[in-house]
């Protein structure tokens, strides 16, 4: 059985689900990227090399990293550095730390990425994109795509339409942050978000995938969880 403290490592599932669910992912949340990969060819997790350049993570930070080979549509080879930060309050050094990635990685491998970020934080206002600093003789400017996960709550009706792995990723983890106080709501929420799996007609491997997603951050309490 899972424990609590496993369960609320957030990091884990979304590691998980990224990796059952990578090309989906990507034609989710960053469509036009996803557009220049030939999706024929297989795409690696490069897990080794990523530890290579990153250091001890910071104690009591959540997020999952991904670093991904894949194949441009006209041949050559591309990675991919996918970051999905899970904390719930900004990080005011975050563009720094995308900048830093993306830098070791062509230090270490003399390879450029495509960094990308996830946004799973519930401040509206904080939407990072880019580190830069300014010079009369030197200046740098780095941008990186970011998607936030809050933005998708005035598109319900589009999450519910698609069978895209990812909108009942997504679905979970906004009805997660709304049910916070709200726990009878989370568990009706929790049964609506599996039957839909169910109504979807999905494979049972993509149920099971998704049902232990929405189990394992929809945290309930012993006696709802009974219930449920």
């Amino acid at each position: 059985m899972t424990s609590e403290r496993e369960r609320a490592d957030l990091d884990s599932p979304w590691k998980e689900i990224i990796e059952a669910y990578f090309p989906q992912a990507m034609q989710f949340f960053f469509p036009q990227t996803a557009a220049l990969i030939n999706w024929e060819r297989p795409h690696e997790f490069l897990d080794k090399e990523f530890q290579q350049i990153t250091r001890q993570a910071e104690q009591g930070r959540r997020y999952a990293d991904k670093l991904v080979k894949v194949w441009h549509i006209q041949g050559q080879e591309i990675w991919l550095l996918i970051h999905v930060e899970i904390q719930a309050t900004a990080e005011d050094n975050f563009a720094e730390r995308m900048f830093s990635y993306n830098l070791r990685i062509f230090d270490r491998f003399s390879r450029p990425a495509i960094s990308l970020a996830i946004l799973c934080d519930i401040n509206p206002e904080w939407r990072p994109h880019q580190y830069s600093f300014h010079y009369p003789d030197t200046s740098l400017s780095f941008r990186f795509g970011s998607v936030k996960l809050l933005d998708y709550t005035d598109n319900w009706a589009e999450l519910e339409a698609s069978d895209n792995p990812f909108a009942t990723v997504v679905m979970a983890h906004l009805k997660t942050q709304q049910t916070i106080k709200q726990l009878q709501d989370r568990k009706r929420w929790k049964f609506s978000l599996i039957r839909r799996l169910y109504d979807f007609g999905m494979p049972e491997k993509d149920i099971r995938n998704l049902y232990r997603f929405i189990d394992w951050v929809m945290i309930l309490p012993f006696g709802l969880e009974a219930e449920f």
